[in-house]
């Protein structure tokens, strides 16, 4: 018996004690992060592969190169307007793409198969939902996302009121676990890109993808969700990126420690996003357009936000216009109460997250398939001019065997578990088609 044995013991803890030490010494060796961006202005150097990155849940290092200019790969320094980005080593001395980026960290960027049983566009809840279960039951499935997994649900701080998690999720950790769900049930994930283009053929649809690689699909989902929409305001597209955000990413928590944060919503994403960057920034004004929160803010986000010292909202407001020299450094907004003049304020603001609500970008679908006036999908009894001799399945479009799930969808409930339950009812419906 070993334990019996001096010399045996011996001999074990003296292997464990060496292996260990290699394993740390293997650890030391290794880089942090498998990606370098080597810059001098951290709010404007590549922020949209930045931003790319966090949202695919790819750790990085950003290297300041007037701090460590020792870390700064030979050739780079010569050019000191031009950031560079190293991926597992190989350098890149232009900012790249973001699909080069996916490509050099060995992301799936094409698809492997020229035709598949359903192609899924979008990689939100409802598509992640669609890929999870069309793979368990045995379809080949084709997820194809422009971006990043999870959509606007993805960049969500903390969802406090899907089903099984009692004290919340963030946006990413349950994207991720979607992820890995429907990968390891042999879903693929065609990252950076997006379908262009459906069309009718004999055998299903025909998906062209930018670039013009075309896959062949039995049955299509779409759940490409929604888009930001714009502020419209004075100064927003120069400062986009350099203190103004669309949405409220994980990554920027850094960039607003101590500092003065505004955001423009009233919905719950504002209100998680006031909770989460509350922690952070010295003080959080929540800008609403309407009377207050409670036309469109779950009860618990109000509650929630009222409790938090260093928030306040600002109700009937609007930003009008946006300034700074390299970084948002001030808002003007427009006050207009009921029965009292107009007024224009300017405040001081480090960030501005805005979160006004989305527009369906629908407009490269054909022609045929039927839309209601802001460009959401109608589908199953919404539909006018469906034209085969069955009724259509309830998530089916005006085009037989096309299925719309999630935010794109008209009339559908704009919330993390619906779309989940809607991509999941897309396939039991694209069995019942198939079997036709």
């Amino acid at each position: 018996m070993i334990r019996d044995s001096k010399e045996a013991r011996t001999l074990v803890l003296v292997t464990l004690g060496e292996r260990l030490l290699l394993i740390q010494q293997r650890s030391l060796s290794l880089p942090t992060s498998r990606v370098l961006i080597f810059g001098r202005n951290k709010d404007e150097d590549c922020h949209n592969i930045r931003a790319f990155l966090s949202a695919n849940r790819i750790p990085y290092e950003w290297v300041d190169r007037d701090v460590y200019p020792d870390r700064v790969p030979g050739g780079l320094s010569d050019d000191p307007d031009c950031p560079g980005v190293s991926v597992d080593g190989q350098l890149f001395r232009e900012p790249p793409t973001t699909r080069e980026i996916a490509e050099a960290l060995q992301l799936q960027t094409r698809p492997t198969r020229d035709s598949y049983d359903v192609v899924i566009v979008g990689a939100g809840p409802a598509g992640m939902a669609a890929g999870v279960y069309g793979t368990s039951e045995g379809l080949t499935a084709l997820i194809v996302e422009r971006c990043a997994c999870g959509g606007q649900a993805g960049t969500s701080s903390r969802i406090e009121n899907y089903l099984g998690f009692p004290e919340g999720i963030s946006g990413d950790d349950l994207t991720g676990r979607g992820f890995k769900q429907a990968t390891r049930f042999g879903a693929e994930v065609a990252l950076t890109r997006s379908v262009e283009k459906l069309t009718p053929s004999s055998e299903g649809y025909l998906c062209e993808l930018d670039g013009g690689q075309t896959v062949l699909a039995r049955a299509v989902v779409l759940a490409t969700g929604v888009d930001w929409r714009r502020l419209q305001a004075k100064g927003e597209d120069r400062l986009l990126g350099r203190g103004i955000f669309y949405g409220a990413a994980r990554q920027e928590t850094t960039n607003v420690v101590g500092k003065k944060v505004f955001i423009v919503g009233g919905g719950n994403s504002a209100g998680q996003a006031a909770m989460f960057l509350s922690s952070y920034a010295a003080e959080v004004k929540v800008l609403v357009r309407g009377e207050g929160l409670k036309l469109s803010m779950s009860q618990y986000l109000i509650d929630q936000v009222a409790s938090k010292a260093n928030i306040e909202v600002l109700p009937f407001t609007q930003v009008v216009s946006a300034d700074g020299e390299n970084h948002l450094e001030r808002i003007e907004v427009r006050l207009q109460a009921p029965h009292e003049a107009e007024k224009i304020l300017g405040y001081e603001a480090d960030a501005l997250f805005v979160m006004i609500g989305a527009d369906a970008s629908t407009s490269w679908l054909p022609g045929d398939l039927e839309r209601d006036p802001r460009g959401y999908i109608c589908t199953g009894r919404d539909l006018t001019n469906w034209k085969p001799d069955r009724h259509p399945f309830p998530l089916e479009t005006s085009l037989p065997g096309v299925f719309a799930a999630g935010d794109v969808r008209h009339n559908s409930i704009k919330r993390v578990s619906s779309g989940v339950g809607e991509g999941s009812m897309a396939i039991a419906f694209i069995h019942q088609y198939l079997s036709l």
